[in-house]
């Protein structure tokens, strides 16, 4: 039995109104979706280089792409336009600055700004992470090391405000201060303030100098101490905008139980959930025995057919799931393709060789298919109005008198919306 899904689709009447202040009635109207209300994301970190030119430097965390691969990157970014409308851009310390005051912010703007041209909405992740803390950070004293801190999270937020108004303000908080993979700044900092006191500091910056940002906290830890954390974040008066749960799923699918039992468990605190990163396998699963996926190591990790099939059943399985739940806004998956993809897993919707799996493919029947609006024609009924019945997000209108831009929200009481016409 599928999830029950019909929360996300309202039926809504339009009167419109032409450009002379005159009804349409008896016209011929198409009503095409334009966007979900909720977030189908995916990463654009490996369209960075495309987009907004080479890197300065080397050693950041977005890979480069040249000559013949650029050429392939292409037919990518047009497959990942096709399906998704929300992108996660790479912030990470480390490669975004990785000499004191070069940062890498012109590049990143402009990758943010084509994305946000074509309607996608951009989140910057992250704006503080111990991992892939800039090396030159550890030469400072923990107050250095906190202004510091405190004047990257201004900088960002300030010099994308408008582009990118939507951050993981921290990321993976639960481990921070016990974190021993590396020797690095922030930890040791998060050893002196705790974990709430770094959440504050993150939220707080980042609250004063932008205060239109949505601000999420994301964990991979989905245990009792992440909910013990936002407990004790929220008990302090920090004000979180959405909890961020990791599903790398390397090891395989959780299961519908399994992921419906981490939204029940999350949404108790009343915030909207942002599934942030959400991997599933075309091809062998990483041992069970493995606790820390990043210890895992092969020299090839090929997809496979049967692999293929299996992560084409399941990929949609958990979207329905995820979708399904009320309190969740946005699902992102952590990657197109194989290429490049996060520890050499085959967790790509497309091959290296930059062919479609069948995951693709079966996400988008959903998300461009099922869930989706596409142009149709329809005439105002014996009231007057056009009634339209979709996904909740935005469309657009369009008869021989004039067109306009409307959205379908999630909730609402059933009154007609009122749309007016331009010529």
């Amino acid at each position: 039995m599928s999830p029950d899904l019909s929360h996300r689709f309202r039926e809504v009447p339009l009167e419109l109104i032409a450009p002379d202040g005159t009804r349409v009635a008896g016209e011929p109207v198409t009503v095409e979706q334009t966007r979900h209300a909720f977030g189908f994301g995916n990463i654009g970190f490996d369209f960075v280089e495309l987009l907004g030119g080479p890197a300065a430097t080397e050693g950041g965390a977005v890979r480069v792409f040249g000559g013949a691969e650029a050429d392939r990157a292409v037919p990518l970014l047009d497959a990942w336009l096709d399906l998704f409308d929300t992108v996660t851009l790479p912030f990470y310390w480390r490669g975004f600055e990785p000499q004191p005051g070069r940062p890498d912010t012109a590049r990143l703007l402009t990758a943010a700004r084509w994305f946000a041209d074509r309607g996608v909405r951009v989140k910057g992740h992250p704006l503080v992470w111990h991992t892939l803390a800039p090396h030159w950070l550890q030469e400072r004293t923990h107050a250095e090391v906190e202004a510091t801190i405190r004047d990257r999270i201004v900088r960002e937020v300030t010099s994308f405000a408008g582009v990118v108004d939507l951050w993981d303000a921290i990321n993976e908080v639960v481990i921070l201060p016990v974190f021993t993979a590396e020797d690095n700044a922030v930890t040791r900092l998060a050893q002196t303030k705790g974990r709430v006191g770094m959440v504050r500091l993150a939220f707080e910056t980042a609250r004063d100098a932008n205060p239109s940002a949505r601000l999420v906290l994301n964990d991979f830890d989905l245990s009792e101490d992440y909910e013990r954390l936002i407990e004790e974040c929220l008990d302090a008066g920090i004000r979180i905008d959405a909890l961020g749960l990791q599903t790398h799923m390397h090891q395989g699918f959780r299961g519908e139980e399994g992921i419906a039992d981490i939204l029940e468990r999350f949404a108790r605190f009343g915030l909207p959930l942002q599934l942030t990163e959400t991997t599933l396998l075309s091809g062998d699963l990483m041992p069970p025995e493995i606790i820390d996926l990043n210890d895992y190591v092969v020299d090839s990790w090929p997809s496979t057919p049967e692999g293929e099939a299996r992560q084409a059943d399941e990929l949609v399985r958990h979207y329905r799931t995820v979708v399904a739940h009320p309190a969740v806004e946005s699902l992102t998956y952590w990657g197109l393709t194989d290429e490049g993809a996060w520890l050499g897993a085959p967790s790509g919707l497309i091959r290296a060789d930059g062919s479609r799996k069948p995951s693709y493919d079966a996400l988008r029947d959903l998300v461009r298919g099922e869930w989706w609006h596409a142009p149709r024609a329809l005439r105002p009924g014996a009231d007057g109005l056009v009634r339209v019945r979709g996904f909740a997000g935005d469309y657009r209108v369009t008869t021989p008198r004039g067109s306009a831009d409307f959205s379908i929200p999630e909730a609402g009481d059933g009154a007609p919306l009122v749309v007016r016409l331009t010529a």
